[in-house]
């Protein structure tokens, strides 16, 4: 039996996705000597009748101009700009640096050149927060915000998170239109929705399609509890192009049901399906953002796969997965392979146990997991019904965070640290004979000071990560406080050449 578990783990689940044609499909029905209108078959059959973005009430085209105007006001053009900076570019080593230089190659300075790009938002609140995807701004120095009726305001980041590629950014000012947020728990496959954005650069862009699937996941899903990206998306056939990120789906009533993240094509334009994060997920993340700057993500503490046969399975393992449920006694669910120690599930769930509800949701695949426990945050309480020795059990877990507990995870800005830093200088690398560093130009009250890391000390790696640039600290920093030891374990030299280790303990109270 853990043979075959470790088999069925192994493969990851890639899914392809077919391009298709969308459309509404008008139907007659023909006999040899006459054909029926729509409107005598409706009459003659009411009740059997299927209709194609009709409204089965009044056999009326389904009517979307009102949820387009109540929309298209709320979503913004967002430009997000990065400035020129200088680099430090290491060369590979030639023959001569190994006999005549140190052998690390040669260092020169570069300068970036500045680079603009483009997406949408959508204004959630009057006082000017708006929400857009992460890879929107990610990066970006100066952010520019456009509305509908053309006024431009300077926008700043409040969080981003980018295992949701969710971020909130705010803008100064009131009364801006809104739209109203809607349960996208509620949206069933098959309803009409709305794709609203700027794609090309085109202001105002409204588009139509319908909901091709929810709790979809792309390309390969890491079923590792703790790492996991959490995909679980809206797929829908409106079209979406580049520029369309962070725009608005919304339904037929107005209301916003998804943020508008990503397009599968093959072209690179649209031909194929676009996908939104939910907006079940996204309140929750903004909530997080807004109040705390950072997400306060909370873990089951296990790892497992999706129970079922993938499109994508050999013979061979599809085979084993068969069995495997069988010998389990259930269908689908989450097959458990490993409790994580420590972590929400510990001690009560079990290797082999197959998760198939969670909230009085059923779970049939890992995404479904994924999108109840996302909007969740620790220390919150869930019941998890599972199948184990094919008896069906429920359980009430307290969920817990990465570091184990239920505290609140606070943003680890570089504020955290106090002190400040420079790459060190060209003329300190030769004299000291060094490739690369990060200089302590000035230590204040903090983590390093705790820490006893003093001004002039030189930093080559942290968490075992060589120290180029700020942008690495803080990369790291951030990394480290999401972590269970919360330690920043730090090495380096004084310009004097003396070698130091320091542990910086980065747990907030």
């Amino acid at each position: 039996m853990k043979q075959t578990t470790k088999n069925i783990l192994g493969v990851a689940a890639i899914v392809v996705l077919s391009a298709g044609v969308a459309g509404v499909t008008t139907y007659k029905m023909q006999n040899k000597e006459k054909s029926a209108t729509f409107s005598e078959l409706f009459q003659q059959n009411p009740n059997n009748l299927r209709l194609a973005a009709y409204n089965a009430t009044d056999a009326q085209p389904v009517d979307l101009t009102q949820a387009a105007e109540s929309s298209v006001h709320a979503v913004v053009h967002i430009r997000a700009k990065q400035l020129s900076k200088t680099q430090t570019v290491q060369s590979m080593p030639d023959i001569f640096d190994f006999f005549f230089g140190d052998g690390r190659g040669q260092q020169r300075q570069i300068q970036t050149q500045p680079r603009v790009g483009f997406g949408s938002g959508v204004i959630i609140s009057k006082d000017g927060y708006i929400v857009t995807n992460n890879h929107v701004v990610e990066g970006a120095d100066e952010i520019t915000v456009k509305l509908n009726d053309d006024r431009e305001l300077k926008g700043r980041i409040i969080g981003t998170d980018p295992s949701t590629d969710l971020a909130l950014i705010k803008i100064e000012g009131d009364d801006f239109p809104t739209v109203p947020v809607g349960n996208s728990d509620e949206l069933k496959v098959g309803e009409w929705v709305l794709a609203v954005g700027n794609p090309f650069n085109l202001n105002s862009t409204v588009t139509a399609g319908i909901v091709s699937a929810k709790a979809r996941a792309i390309g390969a899903t890491a079923s590792n509890g703790q790492a996991a990206n959490i995909q679980s998306f809206i797929q829908t056939d409106a079209a979406i192009n580049q520029g369309n990120s962070g725009g608005a789906l919304v339904n037929a009533r107005g209301e916003l049901v998804g943020i508008n993240a990503m397009l599968y094509s093959p072209t690179g334009a649209y031909s194929g399906y676009g996908f939104a994060i939910p907006t079940s997920i996204m309140t929750k993340v903004v909530a997080d953002l807004k109040q705390f700057g950072t997400v306060q993500r909370a873990l089951l503490g296990i790892t497992g796969t999706t129970l079922g046969t993938d499109l994508q399975m050999d013979e061979r393992l599809a085979e084993e997965m068969k069995k495997k449920a069988d010998e389990l006694g259930v269908k689908e669910g989450v097959l458990i392979a490993e409790v994580v120690e420590g972590g929400s599930a510990a001690g009560v769930l079990k290797s082999d146990d197959v998760i198939v509800g969670i909230d009085g949701k059923k779970v049939h695949k890992f995404t479904d997991l994924q999108e109840v426990l996302a909007k969740h945050r620790p220390g919150d309480k869930v019941k998890v019904k599972v199948i184990r020795d094919k008896k069906e059990k429920e359980f009430v877990l307290t969920l817990k965070n990465s570091q184990g507990n239920t505290k609140v995870v606070k943003d680890a800005g570089m504020e955290l640290l106090g002190a400040a830093f420079k790459p060190v200088s060209s003329e300190l690398k030769r004299q000291l004979n060094l490739g690369y560093g990060l200089e302590v130009t000035g230590v204040s009250n903090g983590k390093m000071a705790d820490a006893g890391i003093r001004k002039g000390f030189i930093i080559l790696k942290a968490n075992n990560v060589q120290m180029k640039s700020v942008e690495d600290m803080e990369q790291v920093l951030k990394a480290a406080a999401q972590s269970p030891e919360q330690v920043l374990f730090i090495t380096g030299m004084f310009p004097s050449g003396k070698r130091a280790s320091y542990a910086v303990d980065l747990s907030q109270e």
